[in-house]
């Protein structure tokens, strides 16, 4: 606590704490909102199967413009990176290097999770486990990584997307709207696959406001916000309500054009609703923030923000799988009596299993970051010193940057069930983890 303590004081007087408030915000309602919505039961073969609880309730579909919180993240990440860009750049650092600092941040806690997944699955798998009951909970366990892969996309792209911003400014995600709404049609038409794009686009759009909020070009008056809280909101309802996009903005499976996967122009204007609110609420908030206690409660929570993230759905699995075993897992309809009142134990449980996974996982989150470059191995020296010219240097970081986000797609594109030795498949593992090593190479190891 005297850590925690010494570091919020240390906070310097300019920083944006509101940025800091949204970030640990907005994951903390993803991981409530995953645990509230989930439904378990038993199928007719008395095997245990799950659901999300809105796939029944379409009644809550319209509290999802307020509860997808994704796009807060990703305009959170764009004014965070913002940031880094012009401090780095300010040192007289590279593409390269901020790349390289960036996975530091990301990787080492992402890489932790897909190594334990994928050694206790093959435990699993050696000890008789049924294949397909492996993977479905590999997959549920890494439901966070379809964020972490789209946002990994945005992280690489962000220097050459941050110099446009300066250069364009907003007309770069104007551009990217029209594209979101050409992907948009394409998908109304039949085309699925030239909507695709849209992972791309939709994200990206969504990630340059965060450099416009780092440039002071948003303003927190009333002149800005009401119509951005007040149009969004009416856009939204007239694309989801008698429009052809689905009212939830999370996912709902046997529902029409789903919006977070990819993003579709009513998320965009779901984003623009829900800017205008956090701009609305900024001036309170940073008064508020002002004060220790809320200050360092922000604080403790970005501190291992991801791995609060990564690890929330293996917390799911660990609950679920003790109280199976016990045969006391409750399993009442969604939204009865019973279910709401299982809610609040159920959430207790789950807070405690992640409280024990980020005691044990979070130190990689908190000191991955701080480690200084240590000396090359002698075998690697003459490498290192190769690829330590700007060119080599970028192309190599490009490449591993790349394999990281092939080995997560990898996983996230495979059928929740089928017969995978590790859970997932072993090549896509094998692509992150060689792309995860040069990155940590190229970051974390310098000539003799």
């Amino acid at each position: 606590m005297g850590a925690l303590r010494e570091r919020a004081e240390r906070t310097p007087a300019s920083r944006e704490r509101y940025i800091d408030l949204l970030r640990a915000t907005a994951i903390v309602l993803v991981v409530l909102g995953h645990w509230l919505i989930s439904v378990l039961e038993y199928d007719e073969r008395g095997e245990l199967t799950g659901h999300s609880a809105l796939e029944s309730q379409p009644w809550a579909y319209p509290i999802t413009w307020l509860v997808q919180v994704m796009p807060l993240f990703f305009i959170v990440g764009g004014y965070a990176n913002a940031a880094s860009l012009t401090s780095h750049r300010r040192r007289g650092g590279d593409a390269a290097t901020w790349l390289q600092n960036r996975a530091g941040r990301l990787v080492p806690p992402t890489t932790t999770l897909l190594v334990v997944l994928a050694g206790s699955a093959l435990i699993a798998r050696l000890s008789g486990a049924d294949p397909d009951l492996t993977r479905m909970a590999v997959w549920v366990a890494s439901i966070p990584l379809w964020f972490l892969s789209a946002y990994l996309v945005v992280v690489l792209l962000a220097p050459v997307m941050f110099r446009l911003h300066q250069h364009h400014g907003w007309r770069v995600p104007a551009v990217l709207v029209v594209l979101v709404g050409l992907g948009d049609l394409a998908r109304l038409c039949g085309a699925d696959a030239w909507g695709d794009g849209n992972f791309v686009f939709g994200w990206l759009a969504i990630h340059q406001i965060g450099f416009a909020w780092q440039g002071g070009q948003l303003s927190f008056r009333p002149q800005l916000w009401l119509p951005l809280l007040v149009g969004g909101l009416a856009v939204v309802f007239l694309l989801t309500v008698p429009g052809p996009y689905s009212i939830s903005m999370i996912d709902v499976s046997g529902q029409r054009m789903h919006n977070a996967s990819p993003p579709t122009l009513a998320l965009l204007a779901d984003t623009a609703f829900q800017l205008g609110l956090v701009l609305m609420l900024r001036d309170p908030a940073e008064r508020w923030l002002r004060r220790a206690r809320p200050w360092q409660a922000v604080v403790a929570v970005n501190t291992v923000v991801l791995t609060v993230f990564l690890w929330h759905m293996s917390a799911v699995l660990l609950v679920v799988g003790l109280l199976n075993a016990l045969d006391a897992l409750p399993t009442p309809p969604a939204a009865t009596a019973a279910w709401w009142l299982w809610r609040l134990p159920w959430l207790v449980m789950l807070t405690v299993a992640l409280t024990i996974l980020v005691t044990i996982f979070g130190r990689i989150e908190v000191h991955g970051p701080r480690l200084a470059p240590a000396p090359c191995p002698p075998r690697l020296e003459r490498v290192v010193s190769t690829v330590s010219t700007p060119i080599p240097r970028l192309g190599l970081t490009l490449a591993a940057f790349a394999a990281v986000i092939a080995g997560l797609l990898s996983n996230n594109l495979t059928p929740r069930t089928g017969n995978y030795i590790v859970g997932m498949p072993a090549s896509g593992l094998l692509t992150y983890l060689i792309g995860a090593t040069a990155l940590r190479l190229s970051r974390g190891c310098r000539p003799g």
